[in-house]
Formats: structure tokens, C-alpha cells, sequence
């Protein structure tokens, strides 16, 4: 799931596989959405780190910071209607490399060939 906030993309990390949320986290990132936070909690936190680590390693290598994680424990009620003390994560990545498209400015245009003299 991602939550569009006032200063970018938030990508909840749960039960779909890894690469769904990498194509996420690549596709706001290409997009220009600012920062893109990426969280989890209890059990999904290490696969919201093997996600940040694909797109970091394999997709945008070179072209992605992580900022400043943040850890923290949230009091959630559970099944059996009983406060649980969860972990959770926060993993902000900004884009750094190139301009989405990896494009590079147009270069200047080359002067028509000098006609050959017969």
C-alpha cells in the first residue's frame, strides 16, 4: 500500500511478496515523489529492509541515500483484545542519481555535412 503525504510517498511494507513493494518504492522514487518512507511493523520489518537493499543494490545502484531510520514500539491491541507492545521501522530513501529516465541532457546538434566536390 502507499499513502501519498505532504512531503512524499509512504510504502506500508505487508504479506505481498518483496517485489511488489521494490516496484513500489522504484516507481515513487522515478516518479520524483520527494522522500519515500518505507514501514513496517513486527514480523514485516525484515522484509522492509530487504526491500530498501533491492532497490539500493539492484534497481537504483548509485542513485538512492537512505535518511535517518527510525525505530519505535507501538501499543496495539491483539486478537485476544490485549495491549501488545509491536516494533516498527521507518526507512526514508531519496533519489540522488540522475533524473528519472536516466536521460541525459540532448546533445548539441552537429552541422550538416560538407557537400564533396565532384
Amino acid at each position: 500500500m502507499t499513502d501519498h503525504g505532504p512531503t512524499g510517498a509512504t510504502v506500508f511494507i505487508g504479506q505481498k511478496p518483496t517485489m511488489t513493494y521494490v516496484f513500489q518504492v522504484v516507481s515513487q522514487l522515478n516518479s520524483g515523489a520527494g522522500p519515500v518512507v518505507v514501514k513496517a511493523r513486527g514480523n514485516a520489518i525484515g522484509k522492509a529492509v530487504d526491500v530498501v537493499e533491492v532497490v539500493r543494490r539492484r534497481f537504483l545502484e548509485g542513485q538512492v541515500s537512505v535518511g535517518t531510520i527510525l525505530i519505535d514500539t507501538e501499543r496495539l491491541v491483539n486478537r485476544e483484545g490485549r495491549d501488545a507492545n509491536v516494533s516498527s521501522i521507518a526507512i526514508p530513501l531519496s533519489r540522488t542519481g540522475p533524473a528519472p529516465g536516466g536521460l541525459a541532457a540532448p546533445a548539441s546538434p552537429q552541422p550538416p555535412p560538407e557537400p564533396h566536390p565532384h
